[in-house]
Parts: C-alpha cells; structure tokens; sequence
C-alpha cells in the first residue's frame, strides 16, 4: 500500500468517525467525494496555513456543504486549524466544526454554504473577481494575480436553478481558472438522481462553453489528481464528472440511505476493519507528513508570490501604486462631494441614485456591479466604465442575463474575494428571486449592495405582478440587512454614507416615479435611521411615521389637518433607527401623541413596533391592485392625502 492509498483510508475513517461520534451528520457523499478533496488539497490547491488571507491563494468552495465531515476533516489533517478534538465537537453548539460550513467560523472555509446550488455560484463571483484583478494589474512576467477557483457539488447543486445560472453565465464569459468538481453519485435523499433528473450533465455543460472531463474511476485518488491537472490548462470553464459511489466501503454503499446517517457503532468497526485502521480519531506521523508536504509547499509558493510582489513594486511603480490603491480603505469627505452634487429636485430616486452611484465610482476604483438585464430601467450603471466580458475584463458594469438569483449569489462571491465593492439590482417585485442569496449575504456580513427600482403601486400600468407589495417586510425581516427607503437624493445619500462608514449587507429601495426634494430632509439626520423632518409647534396632536416615496403624502396631509399639531417622521431605515439610543428615538417618535400613524406602500408588520394595532393608523396595501394610472391606482388604494386626513380626524 502507498501512501496516499494509506492516507484515503485514515481520512475515510475519520471522516466517518466524526459524523459517527456526533450522532448526525451526512456519511455518504463525505465518503465518496473522499478521493475527490485529497487529490486537490494534496496537488493541486495552493493555500499557505499560516496566512490563510493570502491574496493569490486558491479559493475552495464546498457547494455540497453536508459533506462539511469531509471538508473539516481535511482541513485538520492538512494543517489548519483544525483539531481532532474539533472534529470530535462536530455538529456541538459553538465549535469551529459546525454542520454545514461557515465563513469565519472555521479556519480556512471561503464561504458558509448549505443551501444547494449557492456555492456554486459563489465560484463562479470568484473566479470573475480574479479574472478582473489579473486584467488590471498583471503585466510579462508578473503574474501577481493568479488562482485557481476550485467548487466541489454533487447532483443536488447540478439540479438547482441558481446553479445553471451561474454555470451559464461562466461558460459565457470563458472563465477558465473556474473547476467544477462534479460528485455524480447518482444517489440524492429520496432515491436514484433518475427519478428527477435524466439529463445529459456532460453535454449539457459543453453546450454552455465547458470543458467537460469525464473520470470514471471517481473514487482513485490517481485518477481524480490527473483529471484536476488537465483542467488547470483549459482554456475554458471545467467541469470534472466524476463517478463516484456514495458511502464507499460501508454497508450501505451506493444507496440513498447512507446519505444522511451516521454509522452505527458497529458497523463502524466494520468499516475501519475493513479500512485497516484501529484507533479512533488517529492520524499516523507519515500520513500527517504527507499531507503537510502539501501545506509547506504552500507557504514556500506564498513567499515566492510576496517576493515576487517586492520586485513588481520597484519595477512597476505606477501599477504597483494602483494595485495598493485598490485595496485601500479611503478616508472620503462626504460635506465636499455632497456639496458638489448637481441638483436633484424632481427626480425620480433611480436617477438621482445613478448620479450618486457615480459620483462614488470615480472615487472608488473597487465599485463594480450590474443588473439582471434592466440597467436601462434600474439606472444602476458606471458610465464610461465599459462592460465586463471576456473581451473586455476592465468593465465595471456586469451583464448578468435575466438571473436574478444568480446574480445576487455571483455578488457575494465577488465581494468575498477581496475588497471588491459591489452592487446588484433588478426591479423590486423580482427581489423575491433574490432572497436566498441575500439571506446568505447578511448570514456572513457581506458588504454588498442591491438597488431595487420600481417601487410602490405607482409603477401602474405594468400591472400588480410588477406593482410590489410584501417585498419590503421581505428585505427587513433578513437579519443583518440595512433597508434604506429614501424619500429624496439628501436620503439616498445618507445610506452610502452610513454604508460607507460602516460597511454592511445594504439595499436601496428606489423609485421609478420623480419625487421632491423633501422640505425638512437632511443627509446628516436621514443617517440616523429615522428623524423629524417637520415639527409640531407644540406637543403632537398627531405624529406620522412614513418612508420613501410617502414622506411627501404624509406632509400633504399634515397641511390637511389644519388646527391640529402634527409631526412628521421620515424613516428611511428601520435597522440603523433601532440602534439609535432610547433617549433618540423617544425624541423622535413623539410617543405621548393622541394618534400615531404610519404610511408605507406596503404590508409591513414592521410599523406595528411603532404604532398601537388597536388605536393607531396604519396606512398600507390591502391587497393586489390593478393595471392603470401610477396615481390613480396609488390613491384607490387609499393612498391619498384627503382620505387619510379625514380619517385621522374620525380618530382623533
């Protein structure tokens, strides 16, 4: 027996031990893919475990999270920082060994994975931020950005949508450091992949412009090393299928039961007799020297890359300057570049969104992004930046298709990679094909950015599959997701501020109708989350809560209430008002008011935080509406100053 055949059967047993011992867990493609991960992390994936941040190393996605067994298991034998004894925490509340792989929580792990298909296209956000860093800043000689972006994924992630997407689009854009290793087990939870999905996977990705290669022996370490070698010098996208049998070695290889059970305890011994190997959660000196080999040419290939970078700044100057530059955290004077806005009175806050969003770009060499195919309509484009293809990979605009799901995924990605800060967008109603990938997005305190258009009921004409309603309660019940709704342009450009300042997952609900320069708005408040952007004389009579496009409407009808004292609130951003201090947001919400009203167009129970359900006003959406007039429909649904007034004054 050699010794990367002695080092597979350790690494199956503790595999298998670790979900064992932890009582849950997924045995069976943790198994199977066992060949897969040791062939890469032994010859082919550069990472250095000292610096596991390094610039240039590989980026390695476990899409197929369940198999975390395998992948922590890994990580351990390889040098990370992972124990055995956090092996045996497997799955325990607070270990760095969680069920599904999570992104700062255990050392070396790229991104948190689970839901199927993400990772994927998380991959793919990867290998097109690499591929624009190596553009920008490689010249003869100087490979300075130069990794590899390996995903692992079984026949569940080859089945979702988000993944097709994605694959698409990577195929598309001829990213060919991009290697999917494809676990086809044919095995999923209810049974054979067959009862579901009888495609042709390989012909399938050719035809999206893959390379495909094709490895029956799936479970030989061998074949799976020289498979991962070819791939490295395609010219396209891979995707590696190999042929795998889910559970190898155990009684229930091949068959769907092994998927998501430990062994028992007898029939783990079986297992490990079978393997050859007596104690439990051992590895042996040589197989830990073989697999350190592996970390120690790591680190040698990084101190290479950082003298590399060394001569590249002496011989380089300027490129060099732009390289550092790039990842640079600016100190930015937002009283100047407010100052030197045009104006903005009238707009829609799509528009005025688009001359601030550029206005940052200019500033800001690592702001990228795009749309799922309405940047004509959403207006989040850099001008004169150019659009990123294979041709072109300077653009700073991305064409992601009609994608909304992969695109929100494929942000998150590029964001992980380095520095990167990006935006997505699409119309509000469509945000709904979003929501995993924004869930995973403020999971792991992504930076990025999404610029929904089209709000309200007064798109109109386009019908209420177009008109959004539950959209916002959507966005603000994603926890960690700053949901700025701006009235005006002196709002909008307070959430870039307040992102600026304190980076966050962040999404700008925007306007396609013009909308005023609120009287009483302010950038400086608006950062707040929540302020007064008109005043009772006198202790409040009425206070009305309201955001983005019903600012306005709520000063309409405070100009109705004539002999009453009414305050208005503007809040542009629950999350960032809920931290404000009690004593702030006591001032501002005017709580002793004989009636408090809120007015949003949408279902939100959010308000409900504001306003008492019993004696309180909530203005919102009832139900679906109709095609017709943006303002005509917007005040049949009871949108409208008179009808609201006169309701306040039934109450009060």
């Amino acid at each position: 027996m050699n010794i990367a055949q002695k080092t597979l059967r350790y690494l199956k047993a503790i595999t298998a031990e670790t979900v064992s011992n932890a009582k849950s867990g997924h045995t069976g493609s943790a198994l199977g893919a066992s060949s897969i991960l040791l062939a890469l992390f032994k010859n082919h994936y550069r990472f250095d475990i000292s610096d596991t941040d390094f610039l240039n190393r590989d980026r390695f996605v476990m899409s197929a999270g369940h198999a975390s067994a395998l992948y922590y298991s890994v990580l351990s034998m390889f040098g990370f920082d992972v124990s055995l004894q956090d092996l045996k925490e497997f799955r325990k509340c607070g270990s760095k060994t969680p069920g599904h792989p999570e992104y700062g929580q255990t050392n070396g792990v790229e991104v948190s994975t689970g839901p199927l298909g993400q990772g994927i296209a998380n991959a793919v956000g990867m290998a097109i931020a690499e591929s624009m860093l190596e553009e920008r800043f490689n010249t003869v000689g100087f490979p300075i950005i130069d990794n590899y972006t390996y995903c692992y994924c079984g026949d569940g992630d080859i089945m979702e949508g988000v993944a097709q997407e994605a694959c698409s689009l990577a195929g598309t854009l001829k990213l060919n450091k991009f290697i999917l290793l494809y676990d086809s087990n044919d095995v999923t939870i209810d049974g054979r992949v067959n009862i579901a999905n009888r495609e042709n996977v390989a012909k399938k990705f050719k035809a999206m412009g893959f390379n495909v290669i094709k490895v029956s022996r799936g479970n030989s370490f061998c074949a799976c090393s020289r498979a991962i070698a070819r791939a490295k010098k395609s010219s396209k996208p891979t995707i590696i299928i190999f042929k795998t049998i889910i559970g190898i070695g155990t009684m229930k290889e091949g068959i769907s039961a092994i998927h998501g059970m430990p062994l028992p305890e007898e029939e783990l011994k079986i297992f490990k007799k079978k393997l050859g190997v007596k104690d439990a959660f051992y590895v042996p000196t040589d197989v830990r020297d073989f697999c350190l080999e592996a970390a120690r040419k790591g680190k040698m290939y990084h101190e290479k890359w950082s003298q590399l970078l060394a001569i590249y700044a002496n011989s380089q100057p300027e490129l060099y300057k732009e390289f550092v530059n790039f990842f640079a955290k600016k100190k930015i004077d937002f009283d100047k570049i407010e100052k030197n806005l045009p104006k903005l009175e009238g707009k829609s806050t799509r528009e005025a969104n688009s001359v601030i969003l550029n206005d940052f770009a200019e500033r800001l060499p690592q702001l990228i992004g795009g749309t799922a195919d309405v940047a004509l309509s959403t207006k989040a484009v850099i001008e004169y930046a150019g659009h990123y293809s294979n041709a072109n990979k300077r653009g700073k605009n991305m064409h992601f298709g009609i994608r909304e799901h992969a695109m929100g995924a494929i942000c998150n990605g590029i964001a992980l990679y380095e520095d990167f800060i990006v935006f997505d967008s699409t119309f509000l109603a469509f945000s709904n094909y979003m929501l995993p990938a924004l869930r995973m997005r403020a999971m792991m305190k992504i930076p990025a950015i999404s610029f929904f258009t089209h709000d309200s009921l007064l798109v109109g004409e386009d019908g209420p599959s177009h008109q959004p309603i539950e959209q916002i309660a959507s966005l603000r019940s994603i926890i960690g997701l700053n949901v700025f709704r701006p009235c005006d342009a002196n709002e909008i450009f307070a959430g870039y501020k307040a992102y600026l300042n304190e980076p966050m997952p962040t999404a700008f609900i925007l306007t396609r109708q013009n909308l005023p320069v609120v009287k009483g708005s302010s950038t400086q408040d608006a950062t707040l989350g929540g302020y007064v952007v008109k005043e009772a004389k006198k202790d409040a009579d009425v206070v009305i809560y309201a955001s983005g496009s019903e600012v306005a409407l709520a000063l309409e009808v405070a100009e109705e209430l004539k002999g009453k004292e009414v305050s208005v609130v503007s809040m542009p951003c629950l999350e960032i008002f809920e931290k404000q201090p009690q004593a702030y947001k006591n001032k501002v919400l005017q709580t002793n008011a004989k009636l408090r009203v809120a007015i949003e167009c949408s279902n939100d129970p959010s308000w409900y935080k504001y306003i008492n359900a019993e004696k309180d006003l909530f203005v919102k959406v009832e139900d679906y509406a109709m095609s017709g007039n943006g303002e005509m429909v917007y005040s049949k649904a009871g949108f409208n100053a008179k009808t609201i007034a006169k309701e306040i004054l039934k109450r009060i």
